[in-house]
């Protein structure tokens, strides 16, 4: 559908992450590394800003479930009102995928659970060193280092 993506990471999220804007960057850019036609940028300030900066027409959001729908709709309505040139498109996820999140994830992993496959496998590595390490932030669900500690496999 496009001749290049860019994987544009936000400094600035509402969301509290549990990786730097740095961190996050990295691991996309490894996550993604071989793909010719990706590249993965950060940036500051408004995504649609952002967009019209580097000459893209289109911003592309996936949707999970209907839960997505409404946040995204009322965005890319506020997107288009900021910036009349970028359209948005929407691409649903495949089934197998409607149930995960971050915070789903980040729940699992700081409690040991298997994330495999549900991330990239560097994500995955990087989320079991940062919980092993103690290394637990506000966004996780789960804030203690469950009992009996942590196997890295």
């Amino acid at each position: 559908m496009f001749n290049q993506i860019i994987v544009a990471v936000a400094d600035a999220t509402p969301k509290r992450p549990l990786f730097s804007h740095e961190e996050r960057v990295a691991m996309a850019r490894e996550a993604l590394q071989g793909e010719d036609r990706v590249v993965v940028e950060p940036f500051t300030g408004l995504t649609v800003d952002y967009a019209v900066k580097r000459g893209a027409c289109a911003l592309l959001r996936g949707l999970r479930a209907v839960s997505d729908f409404e946040y995204e709709f009322q965005l890319a309505l506020m997107n288009r009102r900021l910036q009349r040139k970028i359209q948005t498109i929407f691409m649903m996820t495949d089934y197998r995928w409607l149930f995960i999140s971050s915070t789903i994830v980040k729940a699992a992993a700081s409690q040991g659970g298997d994330v495999k496959g549900l991330v990239p496998e560097n994500v995955r590595r990087c989320l079991m060193e940062k919980y092993a390490n103690g290394e637990v932030r506000q966004s996780t669900p789960c804030l203690a280092i469950p009992y009996g500690g942590f196997k890295i496999s």
